[in-house]
């Protein structure tokens, strides 16, 4: 079965694909004119809805891609680590400190070097930070609500996987600039297509399927012979389809109208 009509979108990720109609985001429902407001109520499922919308929609009982358990993570390292640790992902070790009393044990269960993050908000690399001493752990708490602290990997790349759907669309490594520890593209990262280890690729399937992420490129690295989870970017770059060729729109348009997504 294929659609035979355009799918209705809010956020402009599907602008260009040929099977769509995008509305635009208006968090003022009433923004939207009669014929968009009955567009979104008649619809069996919304494309790209926003966390906003997607959060309504779940309560009409509205399917919504990605999934509404896919919008609950976006951006949110806190969540998504807890989420790890229930499902028994494996994961670098990660606390969370709320609070100065909390916040001044962080030495008492990691050593330095160690990693400091933006737990909400962060991507592309920014809002990660190698702390490598007290001052530097001064410093990053000052520019924080909750402490997000990871154990330190000496890793000079890592596996992006991206999940649409049910399945794998792309993977490729990520290594990391000369004297760069971050291995994101846009902080000058490089992008190898050399073939990806199956176990990774079954890992971010495994994931997924747990988590119930259906668009999300899941970040894992190799250390002392085992794959971990780094995290999961719900926004992830393009710049990955680019480089292998792959038109990112095209794919899209096919997989709606094999409605697979």
């Amino acid at each position: 079965m294929t659609h035979t009509s355009k799918i209705i979108a809010l956020e402009a990720r599907l602008k260009y694909c040929k099977n769509v109609m995008t509305l635009g985001v208006r968090p003022n429902f009433s923004d939207y004119n009669n014929k968009e407001a009955d567009l979104i109520r008649n619809a069996k499922k919304i494309y790209y809805p926003t966390t906003f919308y997607a959060d309504l929609f779940d309560v009409m009982g509205k399917k919504t891609f990605p999934s509404y358990h896919t919008y609950k993570c976006v951006q949110d390292k806190i969540k998504q680590s807890a989420l790890f640790n229930l499902l028994k992902i494996p994961h670098p070790r990660t606390k969370v400190f709320y609070g100065n009393r909390q916040k001044k044990t962080i030495t008492d269960h990691f050593q330095f070097p160690l990693i400091g993050k933006i737990p909400r908000g962060s991507a592309m690399g920014r809002g990660v930070y190698l702390i490598k001493d007290k001052d530097d752990l001064d410093a990053y708490l000052q520019m924080t609500g909750p402490a997000y602290i990871q154990e330190y990997l000496a890793l000079d790349r890592d596996i992006r996987v991206v999940i649409i759907g049910k399945k794998i669309v792309h993977s490729y490594w990520r290594i990391a600039s000369e004297g760069e520890f971050r291995s994101n593209v846009a902080l000058g990262g490089n992008i190898s297509l050399d073939s990806v280890p199956s176990k990774a690729l079954d890992l971010a399937l495994h994931t997924a399927k747990k988590c119930q992420w259906d668009d999300v490129g899941i970040d894992i690295c190799m250390y002392k012979n085992s794959f971990l989870i780094l995290e999961a970017n719900m926004k992830y770059g393009k710049e990955g389809f680019r480089k292998a060729g792959i038109d990112y729109k095209k794919l899209m348009e096919t997989m709606i109208d094999n409605e697979e997504i």
